[in-house]
């Protein structure tokens, strides 16, 4: 069919031709201040199967009818509770739905072949105008192929529908960006099924105590029903698969990094911007959810537009009107996560108390798992290729019995700055290699790892960790204990602690941890724990 293509703020006659299409059971795109919605005429199930005709949308996922009045809800329920009508007189008209117990006048068709109707009333002024010259309650779901992303553009019904309805109002971009918040009154207590622009908070301030579905940041369960829409199917998706990435920042885009090779885009904050490695698209900024339901549907878009065929996207904060955001996402992604547990990497000179942080991070009632460079450096020798590749360039003599003579390959390698030399070339790429891959396979496991590294730095291994944490304390602790512990002279611990000199461990580390005495540097290590596991629990909690 030829679509019409009218515009709310030139075409002055535009509601009452929108009011004539709909008289006569076609179907009008129309602007909301949530998304583009599908408009039919809600009383007549012949206009309702257009809708789910023309999205190709399954005919049991309810749909929202909209009003532009009070007088427009009675007829279409059976009875309106008092908290249900105290929540329509704070939030109507705008982003909120109520769902009741339907009356005989609405259709089965356009209540998913519930007994249940769910009823908003739009503060779009174009969608008032066009629901009132129609003189009907209007079913709309949002004007997009169904599980394709909604549209907050008239240039995204245009190219959904464009020839499969009769008209497309265009009213400018969308001001919420996300669908409304359905709330159902058919239960004991009031609960959130689709998490929308108005917040649980909001709600809570005005009726008190309310539930949120499960399904909100859940995929529905295989026998359990879809009370409202965006609950049962994929929802909102792009042709890319999404995957949203639950883990620290420096995790991600290490990922990113990982994944430049395969093409990979990133779905980010716009904060992100100039840190990814690989082409990005935004979705508002990173502490701002309302810029992030604004933005989410045409950054959807956009992928598919660029040609993206992998994202990985953020995992934004749930509060607020970010729970919105997080259930439209999760769904897009059709419920897929990458989690990474979090790295520490932890550094100090000699003596500073390095290795006893270390264990102290390992405690069970902490639960990391340590990751300790002089181990694996110790045995990498003992590996057969690097062995091999030992005794090609010290001599046979470095053997006995056929295992490695630690204290003749000592005498070999430091005899001179050259040999030294030749021993760090067989030995650090190895032992870095061997770092990198225990600590990524313990934190994609979900083990939080704590790096022990001396040169943490200088073997670029910081790059590794999602927070550096420097142990220190005066120097003439430093030389105390060293001596005490290796039991050599003052000069030769001062020349040691030269040596570490370039490592610059309180200059680059994200947080610096003095170890004066016992009590204080516990305290300090479990604030740093507090702090670490609490975002860990945020980034994994929606986790299957």
């Amino acid at each position: 069919m030829d679509t019409v293509i009218l515009h709310s703020h030139t075409d002055l006659d535009y509601a009452e031709r929108a009011a004539q299409v709909l008289r006569r059971g076609g179907l009008v795109a129309i602007p909301t201040e949530t998304v583009y919605g599908l408009a039919a005429n809600a009383l007549d199930e012949e206009a309702v199967q257009k809708i789910y005709a023309a999205k190709g949308r399954p005919s049991d996922n309810p749909l929202i009818v909209h009003i532009a009045s009070f007088d427009g809800w009675a007829p279409l329920v059976r009875e309106i509770p008092a908290p249900a009508m105290k929540l329509a007189k704070a939030f109507w008209p705008g982003p909120l739905t109520i769902v009741l117990p339907k009356s005989d006048r609405v259709p089965k068709s356009t209540s998913g072949g519930l007994e249940t109707v769910a009823v908003r009333m739009p503060s779009h002024p174009a969608a008032q105008a066009i629901i009132a010259a129609a003189k009907l309650p209007l079913a709309a779901p949002s004007a997009n192929i169904s599980g394709f992303p909604s549209p907050t553009k008239a240039e995204h019904v245009i190219d959904d529908m464009n020839g499969r309805i009769d008209m497309i109002i265009d009213g400018g971009d969308a001001a919420v960006g996300v669908e409304s918040t359905v709330i159902s009154f058919t239960g004991e207590t009031p609960q959130i099924l689709r998490p929308g622009g108005v917040t649980p908070e909001q709600i809570r301030s005005v009726i008190g105590e309310v539930t949120v579905s499960p399904a909100a940041l859940h995929p529905l369960g295989k026998n359990e029903t879809a009370e409202s829409p965006g609950m049962k199917y994929r929802h909102y998706a792009p042709k890319a698969e999404i995957t949203v990435f639950a883990g620290a920042d420096r995790a991600y885009f290490r990922r990113l990094a990982e994944e430049k090779e395969n093409g990979v885009f990133a779905l980010c904050f716009t904060e992100d911007a100039e840190r990814c490695p690989v082409p990005f698209v935004t979705m508002g900024s990173r502490s701002d959810p309302l810029s992030q339901a604004a933005r989410l549907f045409d950054a959807l878009r956009e992928l598919d537009e660029r040609g993206a065929s992998q994202v990985l996207a953020r995992l934004p904060d749930d509060t607020g009107v970010g729970l919105a955001v997080c259930n439209r996402l999760f769904r897009a992604a059709a419920f897929r996560f990458h989690y990474e547990a979090p790295i520490l990497g932890l550094t100090g000179a000699s003596g500073a108390g390095k290795s006893t942080a270390a264990c102290y991070f390992i405690r069970k009632e902490f639960g990391f798992t340590m990751v300790c460079c002089d181990h694996i450096a110790r045995n990498i020798v003992e590996e057969p290729e690097i062995l091999a590749q030992l005794v090609e360039a010290f001599g046979p003599e470095i053997l006995e019995f056929g295992r490695l003579d630690r204290r003749q390959l000592a005498q070999l390698a430091f005899a001179s700055e050259e040999a030294t030399q030749k021993l760090n070339a067989i030995t650090h790429p190895a032992i870095l290699k061997k770092v990198k891959e225990i600590t990524l396979f313990l934190a994609r496991k979900g083990e939080p790892t704590v790096l022990d590294a001396p040169l943490l730095f200088s073997t670029g291994l910081d790059t590794l960790c999602d927070l550096t944490i420097a142990i220190t304390t005066d120097k003439e602790n430093l030389i105390a204990r060293i001596m005490k512990r290796d039991r050599i002279s003052r000069e030769e611990a001062e020349n040691r602690l030269a040596r570490q000199e370039k490592e610059q461990f309180t200059s680059r580390a994200d947080i610096v941890v003095r170890n004066d005495n016992r009590f204080s540097f516990q305290a300090q290590l479990r604030k740093i724990i507090r702090r670490v596991r609490a975002l860990d629990e945020k980034n994994k909690k929606h986790l299957p």
